[in-house]
């Protein structure tokens, strides 16, 4: 998950801007002295206008207008010492300076609300993670859990990728998947799957059942006649890992439909829990005709299993190679959840160039010593 932002918006003026105020001042000092003291041929006029331009790239309107007009009184200053105000010279680069200053002003005024903007589109898309994207908690049952979620957007901190946990009077069941698509139509497709889980995870008997239910929900929001009238909701559809970890039992057992397959960290060594009867993605049963089979897979105390969506996967380097991550996780089950995820994510935007073509989410679960 992101991490929070503190509520003192960083980019509104405080002390270091202030500080910055000081070079533009300087800045007309320097121009005003020795434009008095140049030879009468020399006009330094002209680069006051610096100062108001250079002080709307960090700064308000307001502090822009101030050096605006700091720098257009030291020009009339200037005019009256060496000539007057109405001399011809002057007179034009007064009102050139009072323009542009006037210009700059505005633009500063423009820049601050457009950041005003964004810091609130920033807020609204935290607070829809909280709410749609609940963090998971560090322990559960016998479970050491991590996640991550890292936004192919800069400006939207959650979009179709998803995943969640929930406990039942056995075990512990985990969801991760990703929505096709991109922006609110996807948040509202994982905001339904993760609602329907989270509702029916500790109801539904068996895994079977509970993916059944997630595809009827699915299938049935696609069939809505509101979504029917969008020509793309017809091409929608859900990859999903659905998994029940017992809590006496080191096994675990999958259910994946579509969604590239989880990786078993044992004993630094790295496997894949490939099933072999894999179900469609959510949304298509319609197309396909699948059974929902429940796979067992031995997850003993020590190991790690490791959840992700393919815009892991599909990251890529400048040479265009994807990211290797069976490679990076070889012998790093030992370091834990935590450990692990923090090297991954690290390693990740070091090979995407700190860019993301699309969104990505791993979780990590460690079944700890003793619990079986």
């Amino acid at each position: 998950m992101f991490p929070r932002r503190s509520s003192r918006d960083p980019r509104r003026p405080g002390k270091p801007r202030h500080a910055l105020l000081a070079a533009p001042i300087a800045l007309i000092a320097t121009v005003t002295v020795v434009d008095i003291l140049a030879p009468p041929s020399v006009h330094l006029g002209p680069f006051l206008v610096a100062a108001p331009a250079v002080t709307a790239s960090f700064a308000g309107p307001r502090a822009t207008g101030c050096i605006g007009a700091i720098a257009v009184l030291a020009q009339a200053v200037v005019a009256i010492v060496r000539t007057s105000l109405i001399d011809l010279n002057h007179s034009f680069q007064l009102i050139a300076l009072i323009l542009m200053s006037v210009l700059v002003t505005f633009f500063a005024y423009w820049r601050e609300r457009r950041e005003g903007e964004l810091t609130r589109l920033r807020s609204v898309a935290t607070a829809a993670q909280d709410v749609v994207l609940k963090p998971l908690p560090h322990r559960i049952g016998p479970l050491r859990i991590a996640s991550v979620y890292l936004a192919a957007e800069r400006e939207a901190q959650i979009g179709g990728d998803l995943y969640a946990a929930a406990r039942t009077t056995h075990g512990t069941r985990i969801v991760i998947g990703d929505v096709r698509g991109k922006g609110l139509e996807a948040v509202g497709d994982a905001a339904l799957l993760l609602g329907a889980f989270r509702s029916a995870a500790h109801r539904q008997s068996d895994l079977s059942s509970l993916v059944a239910f997630l595809e009827g929900t699915v299938s049935s929001d696609l069939d809505d006649p509101a979504a029917a009238a969008d020509e793309n909701r017809g091409e929608a559809f859900i990859t999903a890992a659905v998994l029940d970890v017992p809590d006496y039992e080191p096994a675990l057992r999958l259910i994946n439909c579509g969604h590239p397959p989880p990786l078993l960290l044992r004993r630094g060594e790295v496997g894949v829990l490939d099933v072999r009867r894999p179900a469609p993605p959510l949304g298509l049963t319609e197309f396909v005709d699948a059974e929902l089979f429940a796979e067992r897979f031995a997850f003993e105390p020590g190991d790690i299993a490791l959840l992700y969506t393919d815009g892991v996967i599909e990251a890529r380097d400048r040479e265009g190679t994807f990211y290797p991550l069976a490679d990076r996780v070889t012998g790093m089950a030992a370091k834990g959840p935590d450990a692990l995820l923090t090297h991954l994510r690290r390693d990740l935007l070091r090979h995407a160039g700190g860019h993301l073509g699309d969104d990505a989410a791993m979780v990590a679960i460690e079944r700890l010593p003793g619990s079986s």
